[in-house]
């Protein structure tokens, strides 16, 4: 038993049954017991890998297409270079190293971070201090008066979400309960939720759909400050065009576990549904949802993987092109990761991208 779990019993047991958005939110970022607070979820050590610290190249090419995004809207002399959610910095790291050499790209990127947990802003202050990062707790505190180049790799689907299952007269929430010292899910009473009406087309009785009222909420403040001042987001995650089905889901140890057990000792996440973001970026543009594998091809990365192969053996050289396969192959990240960019009206594609 953790004393997280000790929280929800009692909880639960006082004020009743919770959602599964406050049961997620509580479990990653609860200011004592969360699994962000106090640890480095990531590396070998962690319960998992993200893409950045997989290989140099991930960071490298995506960090030339927002230099070229840039260039594609007139090298602005000011813009904010943000990362949501920027784990160790290996990513902004690795986007900055890469853009060095392009004329002024560095003199007018002033680097901010978007994160909640006090140990990894610990690791992305040693990694980053070259750069004299800002640090913000909520995407709504980043600078809105130019325009914003931004990354969100794998941030998304650690937004805590909700469950509706649809029944006969409306939709069922998926709750968080107790029974016999031990959480599980229970079903509210069926009601009709206008915010699923437009689901009713595409699902039947007994199909599940799971919402992410924190997500639409950034997407909107994303696309608002893009249309106005222009620059690029780039979102990758894994997840679909639009969201079906149960894909709460638990990592621990590099394997999957019951989201319901050791609170606050397991990262806990949902697939990404596209679809809701995309549509609330509006008036901004966004692109064709593209597989990872296809849009790191498209920005080069198989030409820069040959370039390091040319300095390495051995161990080294069979690591490096193996970082290269799960990036972008279909059987690993290449299908199950997806990307979409938003963009303002008028402005070139995002490389690597399409309409």
């Amino acid at each position: 038993m953790t004393e997280l779990l000790d929280h929800f019993l009692s909880r639960i047991s006082a004020q009743g049954p919770i959602s599964l958005a406050d049961y997620m939110s509580t479990c990653l970022l609860h200011p004592e017991l969360g699994y962000y607070t106090n640890r480095d979820p990531l590396g070998a050590r962690g319960d998992f890998t993200t893409a950045p610290e997989i290989s140099q190249m991930f960071g490298e090419v995506i960090g030339l297409g927002l230099a070229q995004a840039w260039m594609d809207q007139g090298t602005p002399e000011r813009f904010v270079m943000a990362e949501l959610g920027p784990g160790r910095g290996s990513l902004m790291a690795d986007i900055l190293r890469a853009t060095r050499r392009v004329p002024g790209f560095h003199a007018a990127a002033e680097v901010h971070l978007v994160e909640a947990s006090p140990a990894l802003r610990q690791a992305q202050s040693a990694r980053l201090a070259g750069y004299m990062p800002t640090w913000h707790d909520h995407c709504a505190d980043l600078p809105d008066d130019v325009p914003l180049y931004l990354v969100a790799n794998e941030f998304f689907d650690a937004l805590p979400i909700r469950q509706f299952q649809r029944a006969q007269d409306g939709w069922s929430e998926i709750l968080v309960t107790a029974a016999e010292g031990r959480l599980t899910r229970a079903r509210a009473t069926p009601a009709p939720l206008d915010a699923l009406a437009h689901r009713l087309d595409d699902t039947v009785e007994g199909d599940l759909v799971e919402t992410c009222a924190p997500a639409h909420a950034m997407a909107a403040e994303i696309g608002s400050r893009i249309a106005k001042n222009g620059g690029v987001a780039l979102i990758i995650d894994y997840g679909d065009w639009r969201s079906q089905g149960d894909t709460f889901q638990a990592l621990r140890r590099h394997k999957y576990a019951d989201p319901l057990e050791m609170p606050g000792h397991a990262d806990l996440t949902a697939h990404v549904d596209f679809e809701a973001i995309a549509t609330a970026t509006s008036p901004a543009k966004y692109t064709r949802l593209t597989g990872q594998g296809l849009f790191l091809e498209r920005l080069g990365i198989t030409a820069r993987a040959q370039a390091l192969a040319k300095q390495l053996t051995g161990t080294p050289l069979e690591n490096h092109i193996a970082a290269h396969r799960r990036l972008t192959h279909p059987e690993e990240m290449g299908t199950l990761f997806k990307v979409l960019g938003i963009y303002p009206e008028g402005a070139p594609i995002p490389a690597g991208l399409s309409e």
